[in-house]
This record gives structure tokens, C-alpha cells and sequence, in this order.
């Protein structure tokens, strides 16, 4: 998927010398350290890759920054960072995610003769928009509607974490040590840019 830029030039990697060790390492290890997968299987990995790039809409085109959001999840997963909570009709967030993944796959050797990750990109598609509209409440004896939930939970949160993400939405990294100046609406900073669509925001609203 080729993304429009919103923010021409910004880039809030170029900030790095104003933070702080510990969190530059953080920041710049979710671009170049992420650790080799270690809680998937190879057929967990490869169809949690293609459902996490659905669910953020992250087509492969050369040259497109891409996030790699089957190796961040899988990092939360193996060392057990969970959000503190889970509903009481779902397994533990580890358990629910090899069990719908493999749900899913037998979804998809039912429908398409092959595992989800060996469907076409529309295939992929199609199978998730049918899983988030079908009336029935339970799927494969989980609540659709909380697969759903623990599905996107974490695609957001590893999608809106990265770096290449900050620049996309113009958000200007962490304020920590150096703070902000400019504070107000519409006040940037000196290394901020505004919005070159900003009509497509969708909480400007307003009625006419």
C-alpha cells in the first residue's frame, strides 16, 4: 500500500540526540534489533504475518517502509507483556493467539484448499471481512467479537509504536528530556511540520 504524506520531510528518527539512552535504544531497536521469533511455530509466524499486515492494511511495495509487526507481537507474546487483562471467555492472550491462528488456517484449507498464509492478498481479505460481519457470535467456541478484539489490540499497538508510524501521523516522538515549548493548538515545534491534507482529518468534523 503506497500512503499519502501527510508530513513532507519529518522525520522523528532525526530527533534521536535529544533522547535518552535508555529510550533512544528502545526507539531504535524496534527498527534494527527486533529478536528472531521465538513464541510462534514457522506456520503460526507466517499466517500471523499476513493477518497483522490485513489488519493494518501493509501491502509489500519495494521501497515502502514496513513494519514488522509479526516479530513485535511475537516479542510480547514470548516475554509474556500482555495488557494486564483479558476476558474471562478467552484463553490467556498467548493460548488465544495459536489457537485462533490455527482456526483461521482451518478457515482457509476449508475455503481455499490451502493454509491463510498461501491466499492471495484479496483471499485474506475477503476471509477477514466475512469473519468480522457473520452473525454468529462464536467462532471455532471463542466470541467473534473478542478474537477480533485480541486480533487488532495488538496489530495497533505494534503498528503505532514504530517510528516509521510517528512519521506517518506527525507525531513527534518522546518529550523526555528536553520537553516541549510551543504548547497550545497548532503550536509546533521547531523540528515539527503541519499536515499537507489536513481536510482529511476525520476529527475535524464540523457541519455546514
Amino acid at each position: 500500500m503506497t500512503r499519502a504524506v501527510r508530513f513532507p520531510g519529518f522525520n522523528v528518527r532525526s530527533q534521536s540526540d535529544h533522547w535518552d539512552d535508555a529510550t533512544r535504544a528502545v526507539i531504535v531497536g524496534r527498527v534494527n534489533a527486533l529478536p528472531a521469533v521465538r513464541f510462534f511455530t514457522p506456520a503460526e509466524e507466517a499466517a500471523a504475518k499476513c493477518l497483522l499486515d490485513q489488519l493494518v492494511d501493509q501491502r509489500t511495495e519495494p521501497g515502502s517502509p514496513r513494519v514488522d509487526l509479526v516479530r513485535m507481537v511475537d516479542a510480547r507474546l514470548a516475554e509474556k507483556q500482555t495488557d494486564g487483562w483479558r476476558y474471562d471467555t478467552m484463553p490467556p492472550d498467548g493460548a488465544a493467539w495459536q489457537q485462533t491462528l490455527a482456526a483461521l488456517d482451518e478457515d482457509s484449507q476449508r475455503d481455499h484448499g490451502v493454509g491463510f498464509a498461501r491466499c492471495t492478498w484479496e483471499e485474506q481479505h475477503a476471509m477477514l471481512e466475512a469473519f468480522r460481519d457473520a452473525d454468529d457470535p462464536n467462532w471455532h467456541g471463542l466470541p467473534r467479537s473478542q478474537v477480533w478484539n485480541l486480533w487488532t489490540r495488538y496489530a495497533a499497538t505494534a503498528f503505532y509504536s514504530h517510528p516509521e508510524l510517528w512519521n506517518e501521523i506527525g507525531f513527534s516522538g518522546p518529550a523526555y528530556p528536553r520537553g516541549y515549548k510551543n504548547l497550545g493548538i497548532d503550536r509546533l515545534e521547531s523540528y515539527e511540520v503541519h499536515d499537507a491534507e489536513p481536510g482529511d482529518d476525520p476529527m475535524a468534523g464540523g457541519t455546514e
